[in-house]
């Protein structure tokens, strides 16, 4: 008689329930975080650049001055030609604001002073990064130190 002796231990199936589990459960909690504050107004630095490029080359385009300017709850383009498609006039997110109320002459000439506005976080003890231009160059964004 031959006595079989019990196997212990788990089996591969039963590792890779685990292992998919425990991967399910981490995705869950990376996308639960919410983006930190330094992130999101990077972003919304790039998307002010991206923005103001646009207005230039409406402005170029139509042969009229283009100004942005800040507002109270966000900012704006004046000048656009009525023809041009809206451009946003808001944040994404409501605690970015810009630093002081000068505001950017965009066009409608190639070359255009050297500018820039700086955007903060409400609450934020300074501005953290800024969205710039030499008037040759496209809008730039880099952070403050």
């Amino acid at each position: 008689m031959f006595l079989l002796k019990k196997r212990r231990g788990f089996t591969l199936i039963e590792l890779m329930v685990v292992v998919a589990i425990v991967a399910l459960g981490t995705a869950l909690a990376a996308l639960a975080l919410r983006d930190s504050d330094d992130a999101a107004l990077a972003r919304e630095a790039e998307r002010l650049a991206a923005l103001l490029e646009s207005a230039r080359a409406q402005s170029r385009t139509a042969g009229v001055p283009v100004r942005w300017r800040p507002t109270a709850g966000g900012f704006a383009f004046d000048g656009l030609p009525p023809t041009a498609a809206p451009l946003p006039q808001h944040w994404l997110d409501a605690q970015t604001a810009a630093v002081g109320n000068a505001p950017l002459l965009l066009g409608p000439d190639p070359v255009i002073g050297a500018q820039a506005v700086l955007l903060h976080r409400a609450g934020a003890s300074r501005p953290l990064w800024r969205v710039s231009t030499d008037g040759l160059r496209p809008f730039a964004v880099e952070q403050v130190e």
